[in-house]
């Protein structure tokens, strides 16, 4: 029997390279596919994408609020012989804060705090053999991000931030797993975690910015309870309702930002982020180490291979400077850390190639609007069942990402 995946989803959903992640978490950031790592336009959501970047702000209060919306398009799995498969659409409403202090002391120290929620999605089959082991995924993921920038000298800023990640989530699975087997699982967690993030800015001239940035592993320790059936008629007894969890890395990232302005007051970025999933191994669920339930035995109790691999994400950002208006744009190339070998129906991960747009306008000295769109395209993917462990063996396809962002800036 398979072992149900939910911190498969839970990691891949949370920040990094992959799967559904939310990377966006801001108006500007969705209009440049978060390119907006190195280059400084003013807004507290440096809090979140490079704290350093708040010690060239301007000296006042920054604070910015985003409402996105996520729209997930179906996915469909075309087997070699058989009926497509097709999963659910998913909608979701997303809001998000960022906040920038003025200057603190003589050293010219900042202050920020972003509050976000970098996963959270869903994906849903009603239809087997998906839906025996990914029914329902359900997923709400919130950071809350405090940082703190100082200032080198003219040229250099560093950040530096706290990471409080929790996570809950809802599992669902519920089918054959063999010809004359059913089992089914129904599980909830929750946890709260943490970890850190580094920040540098370097403005060597007034038209050139870098930026350097670095998140922390973070181990996510889900408990939560699982309600374990099966009709497997060697298994007695075939139920199990109690605690369960699992530990597995949430994997370190590092973004690496180029910013170059042109007299024309339009801005280039660049931005290679490398995110190292090779730190997810296996997906390995914990029972109570004095519990002889048979259902566990194998059936549930295995340590599932994950073997992900690091991937490279490019990010293009550009940003034209108007009176009272500002147009952006973005592009991103994005592969997924998900190996054949261990690919799942609860992530079906595929490299993906994203656009967007985007613009704010200034209504007066303190107050700013902005909206922005991104569309992520993502790539068929052929599975063999000769290599698959879970037996795959076919086509994915869709599972397309819109997101649309509405903020509101404001400085006092």
């Amino acid at each position: 029997m398979r072992k149900i995946a939910f911190i498969s989803f839970v990691v891949s959903s949370i920040v990094m390279a992959g799967g559904y992640k939310v990377p966006e978490q801001s108006t500007n950031a969705v209009a440049l596919g978060a390119a907006n790592v190195a280059h400084n336009q003013n807004n507290a959501d440096a809090a979140y994408y490079n704290p350093a970047k708040m010690i060239f702000m301007s000296d006042e209060n920054h604070i910015e609020a985003d409402l996105n919306y996520i729209h997930i398009n179906k996915e469909d799995y075309k087997p070699t012989t058989g009926s497509t498969l097709r999963s659910q659409n998913e909608n979701f409403y997303v809001p998000t804060l960022h906040y920038v202090s003025p200057k603190l002391g003589s050293n010219s120290a900042r202050v920020g705090l972003s509050i976000t929620a970098p996963g959270g999605l869903s994906r849903e089959w009603n239809q087997e053999p998906a839906k025996a082991s990914a029914q329902e995924f359900t997923l709400e993921i919130l950071e809350v991000n405090p940082s703190v920038a100082f200032k080198i000298n003219d040229k250099f800023g560093f950040g530096v931030g706290f990471r409080v990640v929790k996570t809950s989530g809802i599992v669902k699975s519920d089918g054959h797993v063999s010809s004359t087997t059913t089992a089914s699982r129904d599980m909830t967690g929750d946890s709260v975690d943490f970890g850190y993030n580094l920040a540098l800015e370097y403005k060597p001239t007034s038209n050139l910015e870098i930026g350097l940035t670095y998140r922390s592993k973070v181990n996510l320790t889900v408990d939560g309870n699982a309600n374990l059936v099966t009709n497997f008629t060697l298994v007695s007894p075939s139920t199990y309702n109690g605690p369960s969890g699992v530990t597995v890395p949430l994997p370190a990232s590092l973004d690496v930002a180029v910013a170059y302005t042109f007299p024309t007051k339009t801005t280039l970025e660049v931005v290679y982020e490398r995110t190292y999933w090779s730190a997810y191994k296996q997906l390995d669920f914990t029972y109570p180490t004095s519990l002889t339930n048979p259902v566990l035995s194998g059936a549930f109790d295995d340590a599932k291979p994950k073997n992900w691999k690091d991937t490279s994400t490019f990010r293009f950002g550009l940003t034209q400077e108007l009176d009272k208006m500002t147009l952006m744009a973005g592009l991103v190339i994005d592969e997924t850390p998900v190996p054949e070998k261990t690919l799942g129906f609860e992530l079906p991960g595929t490299d993906s190639i994203a656009v967007s747009v985007g613009g704010r306008y200034k209504i007066n000295d303190k107050l700013d609007l902005g909206l922005s769109a991104l569309y992520s395209m993502h790539d068929s993917r052929t599975v063999s069942g000769s290599v698959n462990t879970s037996g795959i063996n076919g086509e994915f396809s869709e599972g397309d990402i819109l997101l649309i962002s509405a903020g509101i800036g404001y400085k006092f």
